[in-house]
């Protein structure tokens, strides 16, 4: 998919889980369990065990499937993902080296930043997203509110602290979609055999999302 394409599909969902798991095995069911609840795509981070598998037998099994690799420090991490699969490339800091080489290759690169020097630096160097991590540090939506008011050209996703109870206040200030985090993507549903409780966060997630953009859509005249 190409490299706009990627950042339509990101918007359109509203939502990006960060998938954090205890194998390769628990990452491919947590991928199922939130794709059977609409979410199409997902970060597989590099803290999975065998993250690279995980990506390549995503990207081969399951099309349906927009694959990211998360958790990427450099440049060489993000050439060995985009190389198995990976869409698009995120990561909880700013490397600069990562999005030449996401540039290089065409790919959407979606880096971490907090603070508003940061921020601007990342968006100077051409990211195409800036991921605001960790959003909760400082202050959560009221935080993401701030930063985009002077900002309002750069799109964020914040990450860190995105719950089913503030979703709704981070879209509010301004979030091009939301990162979320073990909120949705819970290993302890599948370690417990309950991959249903994912798919229903995942429909909640998603009701949320689609709820606000249809209070924002001005009623006909």
């Amino acid at each position: 998919m190409e490299r706009y394409a990627v950042l339509k599909a990101l918007a359109n969902l509203g939502l990006v889980p960060v998938l954090r798991a205890e194998s390769a095995e628990q990452a491919l069911a947590l991928a199922d369990a939130i794709a059977a609840g609409g979410v199409t795509t997902l970060e597989v981070t590099m803290t999975v065990p065998g993250a690279i598998r995980v990506m390549r037998t995503l990207a081969e099994q399951r099309p349906d499937i927009l694959v990211g690799a998360g958790t990427v420090l450099d440049p060489e991490t993000a050439r060995m993902c985009i190389l198995e699969g990976a869409q698009y490339v995120v990561s909880p800091a700013l490397n600069l080296r990562t999005i030449e080489l996401c540039h290089r290759y065409g790919v959407t690169v979606l880096p971490g930043a907090l603070t508003p020097t940061e921020i601007v630096t990342a968006w100077e160097a051409g990211a195409d997203v800036i991921k605001i991590f960790p959003a909760s540090a400082l202050g959560g939506a009221k935080y993401l509110k701030s930063v985009k008011a002077p900002l309002p050209q750069v799109e964020m996703i914040p990450t860190g602290g995105v719950s089913l109870a503030s979703a709704r206040e981070f879209l509010e200030a301004g979030a091009f979609a939301l990162g979320v985090g073990a909120d949705l993507v819970d290993p302890k549903a599948i370690a417990q055999g309950h991959p249903e409780t994912i798919t229903e966060n995942a429909r909640k997630y998603l009701a949320i999302v689609r709820c606000f953009r249809e209070s924002q859509t001005p009623a006909p005249v």
